[in-house]
Order: structure tokens, then C-alpha cells, then sequence
């Protein structure tokens, strides 16, 4: 990876060899490693049997995770705010696996609607909960840095499986609960196994 690195650069009409760029590709393989880490990382591990059985039936959200993700298109990040909530049938999970499950799958190469279904459907399989719900909010670099160069637009999916698909009811009260910043209007209920479109439109 390093050499390709190094290719790069000099591609870029750069000097490899000069003082700054010298460890340059050792610097980004690490960063690279870091920020794909969770094409590594096995699910259940990451839960490490944080799965209880609780008499309880009612939402449970965690609100506010910050995630940092790249774009598959462009390789540039896109980053912001995940709300995670569930209604638990027979399990709950220990509340800090959820943010290391959002992690998992933002450190891979990604689009936002895809990332956003993957935390929905892994919630729904290991704890099979009445109703899951994620709700992503992002800001992408592909389009503020470049292409549209838009600086203050971002995007919001969702994905919203059992209870909150069906219940107008409780997905109203999940959105009153996170104070979604965007317009509620503008969210676009996902189902996990629908195809995907792209956050990021690709030239």
C-alpha cells in the first residue's frame, strides 16, 4: 500500500521524496487500516454476549452517536449524528455495544443508506426486537469540497422495521425524541433489503 502511495503522489505532480511527503505513505496506510477496521471486526465479538434477558418493553434510544465514515465513491469522509432505537421483545443489549455496532459499520467503505440499514437489520437479528429504528444525519465532503460544493447541506436516512414501519404512532415519538434538526418530512423510511440509492451521487 505504501508504494501505490508513493505512486500516487507523484501522479499528483508531487515530490515522494521530499522531507514532508517522506512517511506520508506509511501515515496513510495506518490511517487507512484504522478507518476500514471494521471489515475485521466479527459482530459477536464486538458484542461480546452483552445480550440480557429484561422484563421491558418499552423504547430505548441512544441518540447523538458520532460516526466518521468514507465515502465508497470518492474515498473522501462523510460524518455526523446516528439515533439508534429499539423496542425490546425479550433481550436488551448492553447500550454501549450500540455505538461500537454503529462503528463496525461506518469504518468501511460505504454510502449512507447502506450504513444506515446495516445497523437496523444487525439490532433486529441479534436482539429480535419488536421494532428498530436508525435515523442518520450527514454532512459529506464529496459535496461540500468539491462537485456541488454545497457547505451546509447534509443528508438524512432512515430505516424503520417493525414497529416503527407499521406504527405511525411510534415513529412520531421516536423522531419527537431525537429532535430531529432536519425536516421530518424530508426522511426517507428505508426497508433493509430494499436496493439502495446513493447520499452521494457519483459523477
Amino acid at each position: 500500500m505504501q508504494e501505490l502511495v508513493r505512486q500516487l503522489l507523484a501522479e499528483l505532480g508531487e515530490d515522494p521524496t521530499r522531507e514532508g511527503l517522506l512517511n506520508t505513505p506509511r501515515r496513510v496506510e495506518k490511517a487507512l487500516r484504522f478507518l476500514t477496521s471494521g471489515y475485521d471486526a466479527d459482530i459477536d465479538t464486538v458484542l461480546n454476549g452483552a445480550l440480557f434477558t429484561v422484563d421491558y418493553s418499552e423504547m430505548v434510544i441512544v441518540k447523538d452517536i458520532d460516526f466518521y465514515s468514507l465515502c465508497e465513491h470518492h474515498l473522501l469522509p462523510f460524518f455526523g449524528k446516528c439515533h439508534v432505537a429499539y423496542i425490546p421483545s425479550t433481550k436488551v443489549i448492553g447500550l454501549s455495544k450500540i455505538p461500537r455496532l454503529v462503528d463496525v459499520f461506518a469504518r468501511r467503505l460505504q454510502v449512507q443508506e447502506r450504513l444506515t440499514n446495516e445497523i437496523a437489520a444487525t439490532i433486529g437479528d441479534k436482539t429480535a426486537p419488536l421494532g428498530v429504528a436508525v435515523v442518520m444525519e450527514a454532512t459529506h465532503l464529496c459535496m461540500s469540497m468539491r462537485g456541488v460544493e454545497k457547505q451546509n447541506s447534509f443528508a438524512v436516512t432512515s430505516a424503520m422495521l417493525g414497529a416503527f414501519r407499521n406504527s405511525a404512532r411510534t415513529r412520531m415519538e421516536f423522531l419527537e425524541l431525537i429532535k430531529l434538526r432536519s425536516a421530518v418530512p424530508g426522511l426517507r423510511d428505508i426497508s433493509y433489503g430494499a436496493p439502495a440509492g446513493l447520499a452521494c451521487i457519483e459523477d
